[in-house]
């Protein structure tokens, strides 16, 4: 079964997604997902300057070999931009050999493990007021696990929040629904971590006391904090007994997270930044994080993502895979069905699309009773509507970033 053509889709509904789709000789697709959010362009590059000419006439049943191939031949491995475009190839790869098979995509990963995938959602608010109305309106749409964000005092424009003023010209698009917006330049936002610190757990003290003991909260802490920081809000929320805290020191020194180790027992998740099994080989072997937070989109696809998962499952670590607006329906459907198979699932984080990005991308997916299911159609279950997506050509767009009170640049 040979590959015979390879066309990067480049479409913005709602936002930009890169998509790579794979056609056989006996007129099979596949379908990857290649988004790399404020930097899509780079991987559009990668891929058709790069990959696609060497994709033609492989056979599309060799999936490792593709991916070994793939990343040892560039020599320069590793790296966002190169892990995207391979896992691009890979899950389109998957598709169609699942198709093949004529059966849904978690049968070839070994069959379901559980029922369905446990998911949270984004609630924000820059009061506590504000915070409850959109915990009790994700509660409405099924959430039964909550990721709590909240405005700080004194501090205009930060991450999470989907009141933000910065971003009210972006009309109809909330700012956690899609936080990097249309234009020339990126959007500055304040930031101040002391602040941050006092206020965030009289925040979740509000929030337990108003929705019990038994919500699963999430919170996000972005990479803004030092370590000693970042022990300090572990520590100061274990009260409120978090399912994870998320991020709460720049991922680039893992070793940091001994010292967080040493002074908090709230679970920490690391990893949507992260690549390949080489960022994660210490503080896995080490036990310094409870979640696995990688996307299937930047980590190489299924092939690489199932492996650094089987190697945090000898640890007792879980998967928590990266799952907002900006991966695509074609990278969720892959990591729903990677979630359903492996033994090792925690919670997958889900976003809904918008309108428009969903009449691009018809999904098989289910969403009943807070749990997500990839569906039984072969493949991943998603198919791409070309002509639809010409509708929405490309627009520059940037992530924001933070500036101190000081105008020193800071981690978003």
């Amino acid at each position: 079964m040979k590959i015979i053509a390879a066309d990067v889709i480049v479409t913005s509904p709602d936002r930009n997604f890169v998509t790579l789709k794979l056609t056989t000789d006996d007129g099979l697709t596949g379908l990857g997902d290649a988004t790399l959010n404020g930097r899509e362009l780079s991987v559009v590059a990668y891929l058709r300057e790069h990959v696609v000419p060497l994709l033609i006439g492989i056979d599309a049943h060799r999936i490792e070999d593709t991916w070994q191939f793939l990343y040892r031949s560039a020599y320069w491995r590793r790296g966002p931009v190169t892990m995207a475009a391979i896992a691009a190839v890979d899950v389109a790869l998957w598709d169609i050999k699942a198709k093949a098979a004529g059966m849904p995509l978690y049968q070839l990963l070994g069959g379901a493990s559980r029922t369905g995938l446990l998911a949270y959602g984004h609630a924000s608010g820059k009061s506590n007021e504000e915070l409850f109305d959109s915990v009790r309106e994700h509660q409405e749409q099924g959430y039964r696990a909550i990721r709590v964000q909240t405005g700080v005092p004194g501090l205009k424009s930060i991450y999470g929040i989907a009141s933000n003023a910065t971003f009210e010209a972006n009309t109809g698009v909330r700012y956690d629904h899609e936080p990097a917006q249309r234009g020339a330049r990126p959007a500055e936002e304040d930031w101040d971590t002391r602040s941050y610190l006092r206020h965030v757990p009289t925040v979740f003290e509000a929030v337990r006391n108003e929705f019990g003991p038994e919500l699963p909260l999430l919170h996000d802490g972005h990479h803004r904090m030092t370590p000693i920081q970042a022990a300090k809000l572990g520590k100061s929320l274990e009260p409120y007994d978090l399912f994870w805290l998320e991020d709460v020191t720049p991922a680039e020194n893992p070793e940091a997270l001994r010292l967080v180790r040493q002074h908090t027992t709230t679970p920490l998740a690391i990893g949507e930044i992260f690549n390949t099994v080489w960022d994660y080989q210490q503080i896995i072997r080490e036990q310094l994080i409870d979640y696995v937070r990688s996307a299937v989109t930047h980590t190489g696809g299924i092939t690489h993502l199932k492996k650094i998962l089987d190697y945090a499952s000898q640890y007792q670590i879980k998967s928590g895979m990266h799952g907002p607006t900006d991966i695509s329906p074609v990278g969720m459907a892959a990591a729903m069905h990677l979630g359903l198979a492996i033994h090792n699932f925690g919670i997958q984080e889900y976003m809904r699309h918008g309108d428009k990005t969903n009449a691009v991308f018809q999904q098989s997916f289910t969403w009943t009773d807070g749990m997500l299911h990839p569906g039984d159609k072969p493949g991943i279950g998603v198919d791409l509507d070309v002509d639809e997506a010409g509708r929405y050509p490309y627009e520059t767009a940037y992530l924001p970033y933070n500036r101190l009170a000081d105008g020193t640049v800071h981690d978003w």
